[in-house]
């Protein structure tokens, strides 16, 4: 690195989070010296434009982060347990966003509102979390902080650029075509998804879905509660971006509604949005494009002692993944946090 920048990679550059991370990193003017874009062999040889500038995408191979100073992953889960290792051993930092090395002992998976100084011990790779459990953990932590959480229920509603480009066009085909209840071709989803709700695959023990298992075993890593009580269910719906959440929390101090709001009202990332009286609370479109948690529907749940509700909204593509992504890389420029650790004897990645 030298006084103008650093040399940033992005791989998985043409997919939906890989162009929005190229976003991202040009709207918060990251510093960024020297840009290399990497992508599949199929889409090698594509140009994207960055800050005016024209630049064509390479294949992704082991050889790509050579005086690479970060990588921003978003290849998938695979093309992460091939490739940022090497990387790391290059002695570039990645950051990944599949769930390739989430909950790996030796990866460090960080949300910055809520637990930057994690990053400070990192072996190369750092875990962007799961979209979902992004924003609920950043309603969490100050509430967890507040009032200390004993239990929290959540259920999801995902909309379907969570599942990428091809989530998105299997909506737009299905509600184009002469008989929406014929799932569209090359769908991720396991039946349509147009005005229809959808689980994620539900393949594990007990019946939970991955997505409500990655949800569970992350925001628990993330806030270093390995007990709390966490109950999910993760459904899909038929919007095009922004997923919305209803949380509710049981607290060991009791948590009246006014307080809850004025701890989110002071939380960093957060804004409260709740007269819905007036009909304003968070919704996905309020979220387009934005960075922030917007939260909401706050009130009392008198079935426990100490009890709330609340509806929390956030842009997927960007808070959920891309943004998040950057900002852990500016976490650990303005920190100085890119030295690589070594790994404890015997330990590998």
């Amino acid at each position: 690195m030298n006084s103008q920048g650093y040399s940033i990679a992005v791989a998985g550059a043409t997919g939906l989070v890989g162009r929005t991370m190229l976003k991202v990193l040009e709207e918060r003017n990251f510093p960024v010296q020297s840009l290399t874009l990497l992508a599949s062999k199929r889409s090698a040889g594509t140009t994207m434009t960055f800050k005016g500038a024209a630049y064509k995408v390479q294949e992704l191979t082991h050889d790509s982060f050579n005086n690479i100073d970060i990588a921003l992953f978003s290849a998938g889960g695979s093309a992460s347990k091939e490739y940022a290792p090497s990387a790391a051993k290059a002695g570039c930092v990645v950051v990944d966003n599949s769930s390739a090395w989430r909950m790996h002992e030796y990866v460090p998976l960080v949300v910055p509102e809520v637990n930057a100084d994690a990053l400070q011990e990192h072996h190369g790779i750092i875990a962007n979390p799961n979209c979902s459990t992004i924003q609920l953990v950043v309603a969490l932590k100050p509430l967890h902080e507040a009032f200390g959480l004993k239990r929290v229920v959540v259920s999801t509603y995902q909309s379907v650029s969570g599942a990428g480009n091809k989530g998105v066009e299997a909506l737009e085909a299905e509600l184009q075509s002469d008989n929406p209840n014929v799932k569209a071709e090359g769908s991720p989803f396991v039946m349509p998804v147009a005005y229809n709700t959808v689980f994620h695959t539900i393949n594990e023990k007990y019946g939970f879905s991955e997505e409500e298992t990655k949800m569970l075993n992350e925001t628990r890593k993330i806030l270093r509660l390995p007990d709390v009580k966490l109950a999910m269910t993760c459904v899909r719906v038929p919007t095009i971006g922004g997923h919305g959440e209803s949380v509710n929390i049981e607290t060991v101090k009791p948590a009246p509604p006014q307080e809850v709001e004025r701890v989110l009202s002071q939380a960093d990332g957060v804004i409260v949005c709740d007269e819905p009286q007036n009909n304003i609370y968070p919704t996905p479109r309020m979220s387009d494009g934005r960075d922030e948690v917007f939260i909401g529907r706050i009130r009392p749940d008198t079935s426990v002692e100490n009890g709330a509700y609340f509806w929390v909204v956030s842009d997927n593509i960007r808070k959920g993944a891309a943004t998040n992504a950057v900002q852990i890389a500016e976490a650990l420029v303005k920190h100085d946090w890119l030295a690589i650790k070594p790994l404890p004897a015997g330990a590998s990645l």
